[in-house]
């Protein structure tokens, strides 16, 4: 039997709350979570959280976390550009001399584990918020091919929409592309566990998510596959990926 994995989690919330899907992809790993308070989808809203990531993941460091640690909230670290993300992510490094990632990064490393290129993109933020990410994910080198937002500003209003909604809009996402090869949806606060597999059935594209890719990169980091079957392609691949 494998040693129990502890795996650090620095959430968005306001408490020391692990997201629910964490759990469901893996129970047999247990995550620690502490909370920086992103108050608003929003620039202003972002930055007192931003500015506590590093904080809170020493923190976690100091909590026998023996395996990595993820920063969840995809908007929170991607939102001041591709250069300060970079940056976070030495830092994060620097101070807790842990395998580190965003969820940020872990949409772009599951863009790529299924060979996206040129994407459709469905999310729950506003059109500033978006642009940003359209330039994050170009300077990854990505053709975003379409940007469809629910718009929303209040920090826990992406929760309240349902998987239909969101598989609604991604719809729309991929109509809008034209010829996609995959479709992201974006922000760790849309409940997407169950979106992949229709999704995929109808538009014949593979479909990475946020939240399921932090909680899978977080699994490569501590050296494991992070496969799980029947929930889209990007979990059902079996080879664990070098952090």
């Amino acid at each position: 039997m494998r040693k129990q994995l502890r795996i650090g989690l620095v959430v968005p919330f306001a408490t020391d709350r692990v997201p629910d899907e964490g759990p469901m992809m893996y129970p047999d790993v247990t995550f620690i979570a502490k909370g920086v308070g992103v108050r608003a989808l929003t620039p202003e809203g972002y930055d007192a959280a931003f500015e506590a990531i590093v904080p809170a993941a020493k923190e976690l460091a100091q909590q026998d976390i023996s395996a990595a640690i993820m920063v969840i909230g995809t908007s929170l670290t991607f939102y001041r550009g591709y250069e300060a993300h970079r940056q976070l992510i030495e830092q994060l490094h620097a101070e807790t001399g842990l395998p580190v990632s965003t969820m940020t990064e872990a949409v772009i490393d599951g863009l790529r584990s299924v060979g996206a290129k040129r994407i459709a993109v469905a999310t729950a933020y506003s059109d500033l918020v978006n642009d940003r990410l359209a330039d994050f994910l170009r300077r990854s080198d990505f053709d975003v091919l379409s940007m469809e937002g629910f718009g929303f500003t209040g920090f826990g209003d992406a929760a309240n929409q349902s998987e239909q909604d969101i598989i609604d809009l991604s719809t729309k996402a991929i109509a809008a592309a034209g010829s996609a090869d995959a479709v992201l949806i974006s922000c760790g606060g849309l409940k997407t566990l169950g979106c992949a597999v229709p999704l995929e059935r109808r538009h014949g594209i593979p479909v990475v998510t946020s939240t399921q890719s932090a909680f899978w990169k977080a699994l490569r980091l501590a050296g494991e596959s992070g496969c799980i079957a029947d929930r889209g392609r990007m979990l059902a691949q079996a080879a664990a990926t070098p952090p």
